[in-house]
């Protein structure tokens, strides 16, 4: 049971990783996109009013990807707490940052080792 178990959180995780991943693109292709605009209106000498709508709708776009994120991060860690709640250790914690150490380790369960960086 807990190999199926971890099988399946495996894939929910993988998921997971690819949601991040993509929301994280989008969020720079919309910036640059952002950022494009004004420039390209100033580059072709073109009156403020010229593009202004299509402007805040870019801007409102990478408002609510900025709230996706937000959520997809609150989602993670639920999930992270769900793992913990059945009773599965954590087998990888990602490259950017360490991952703090559990709160609170089920009774019978060992403190995981620490991971280290392989060359």
């Amino acid at each position: 049971m807990p190999r199926t178990r971890q099988a399946v959180a495996q894939r929910v995780a993988d998921h997971l990783f690819a949601l991040e991943d993509a929301i994280d693109v989008a969020l720079t292709r919309s910036a640059e996109l952002n950022a494009s605009m004004p420039s390209a209106r100033g580059e072709a000498r073109l009156p403020a009013m010229i593009g202004q709508t299509a402007l805040d709708h870019a801007a409102d776009t990478f408002t609510s990807l900025v709230q996706a994120r937000r959520n997809v991060v609150e989602t993670h860690r639920s999930l992270d707490e769900a793992r913990a709640e059945i009773g599965l250790q954590e087998v990888n914690i990602g490259d950017m940052a360490p991952k703090p150490p559990p709160a609170d380790i089920p009774y019978g369960h060992a403190r995981p080792a620490p991971l280290r960086a392989v060359g």
